[in-house]
Parts: C-alpha cells; structure tokens; sequence
C-alpha cells in the first residue's frame, strides 16, 4: 500500500520529534545508546526531507546536529563512578612533563606569570576567551551561511566532523583534564583558574551555569575547545587574509588559556591540531562519499514530497 504524502511527512516530522526528546529521555526511560544515537543521526535527515531548503533550515538542522552531540558528550558521565573507574590520567602528566623538560608546561607558566590566591587582569582575559569559545565554531559557520552562503556547506561539514570524530574519541578514551589531576594528587602543582574565576565573578549563578555547560568534566583528549576553533580559523582564512588572522589570533590565545588555566595539557592541544588537520586532509577523499549521501537526502525529499 501506497503512502500518501500527508502519511510520510507526519512520518517525517515525528523522526524529528524523537531525535529532539531520545536524548532528554535517555536517562529515565533508561534508552539504549544505539536508540540514541539512530534517533539523533536520523532527524536531521529527516528535517532536510520534510522541509525545503532555506537559511532556517540550515540553522535547525545545525541545532539538531549539536543537540545530538550534545546528548554523546555527556552520556558516559551519565553514570559518574562508572566514568571515573575507566578515565585515564596518569598519561597525558607524563607526556607534558617531558613536553615541559620534567614539568607540567601549566604549572611552569602558573609559577612564572601568576600570583596565588589571585586571577589577575591578564588571566581574567584568558579566562573569557575561554568561555567566549561556546560561540566562536557556530558563529563561523553562521558567518559562512550569511554572508558567505557558498562556503556554508564546506564549514559545516568541515566544523561537525571534527565535534564528532573527537566525541568518539571521549568515548574510546576518557581522558582527565589537569585540574582532576591535581586534584587526585598527580598534579598537584596545578591551579585550576577558571573555577576560581568563575566563583568570583559569576557568584550564585556559577554552579548552575557550569553545571549546564560542563556535562562531562572527564572528556579532555583531544581538546575540542583548540581543535574546533583551529578549524575555524581556517575557514575564515579561506575567506581573506583580515578573517584568518583575526581566526588564528584567537586560536592562538585560546591554546595559551586553556594550558595556563590548568583545563588542557599540551598533549590536547596537539591532539586536537591533528585532528583538525587530518579532517581537512581526508575531505577530498570523503567528498564523493558525501555526493552520494547528499543524493540520497534528494531522494528521500522527492519522495516525501509525493
């Protein structure tokens, strides 16, 4: 039997509705991550087959693949003891110290530039760049999709796939970040300054605010903060050269935070920079792959449609 048009696009629209409510379901209805994720992958594809395309669009199907991320990063903390008994920590402090020539690069740059019991100034500005990171990957390729409507697809594509290969990787290999290290005694040289910070700043609001914005504190190989905006300052550099310098300037600063606020070890960073570059390195050998799912996408449109 025949579908009718109104059967499919209803169809349609309730995949949507169930990528948007797995993810805020998964804990109660205790939802499989295989559920998860098929109902994540599958509603943005379904939006693009019930929706013509437009700039809105494009935001909404933007929307659903980060709140399908989202729900990927924070799974593993879902359970907390069971994230700490496999989270790996000892590795990255040994491999910064011999990057440091026996001490961690974070607590040299802490003991050299900062003051205890103080985030000064010139911290507080690291601090800030790197909070203000939440919208510097979207805002680029928001920037690409308004004024900039050819390269959109390229900064999508290019942005998302390093959000989700790196939140495999948090998967595969939980990794802590310096201030858990220093806080169970392996770093202990370590100040984690942006909680300081934060504490001051922001006051009763803070808890609640990291809490929203901090899922999974055990998730810090390879640093998405430096990888992703790495990205994007590639993708303003394919621009013109005023984009790319005022991309790599930020990129630049935000390596130098991230490490000097005890969030990163170097070992991240570096991480990171490989998977940046190694997704643009792979894009020409997964573009035709890419046609052919962009293709399917049409269909799967055409055929809603009728």
């Amino acid at each position: 039997m025949r579908l009718s048009t109104r059967a499919k696009r209803g169809a349609a629209w309730a995949v949507v509705a169930a990528g948007i409510a797995a993810p805020l379901a998964r804990r109660k209805a205790r939802l499989p991550v295989p559920v998860v994720t098929g109902c994540a992958v599958a509603a943005p594809i379904a939006l693009c087959a019930v929706v013509p395309r437009s700039r809105t669009r494009d935001v909404a199907t933007l929307v659903l693949q980060m709140w399908g991320y989202l729900a990927h990063y924070e799974m593993p903390n879902d359970d907390p003891e069971a994230l700490k008994a496999r989270v790996r920590v000892d590795y990255p402090v040994r491999i910064d110290r011999i990057l440091g020539l026996g001490e961690l690069p974070g607590a040299r740059l802490q003991r050299r530039f900062g003051a205890p019991g103080a985030v000064r100034g010139p911290e507080q500005v690291l601090v800030w760049s790197h909070w203000l990171w939440f919208l510097v990957p979207h805002g680029t390729v928001l920037f690409m999709l308004a004024r900039h409507r050819d390269r959109f697809e390229h900064a999508a594509l290019h942005t998302y796939a390093v959000f989700d290969l790196g939140v495999m990787a948090y998967w595969a290999l939980p990794t802590a970040p310096p201030w858990y290290a220093a806080q169970q005694g392996r770093a202990p040289e370590l100040r984690r300054m942006m909680l300081e910070h934060g504490e001051d700043f922001w006051g009763d609001r803070w808890e609640p605010l990291y809490g929203f914005l901090g899922g999974n504190p055990l998730a810090a190989m390879p640093s998405l903060h430096f990888a992703t905006s790495v990205m994007a300052a590639h993708l303003l550099d394919e621009v013109g050269p005023v984009h790319g310098a005022v991309g790599f300037t930020y990129a630049a600063t935000l390596g130098v935070a991230l490490v000097y606020l005890g969030e990163h070890y170097v070992v991240d960073l570096l991480a990171g920079l490989a998977l940046t570059e190694g997704v643009r390195a792979a894009a020409p050998r997964v573009a035709p792959a890419l046609g052919v799912v962009g293709r399917l996408v049409q269909r799967l449109e055409r055929a809603v449609a009728t």
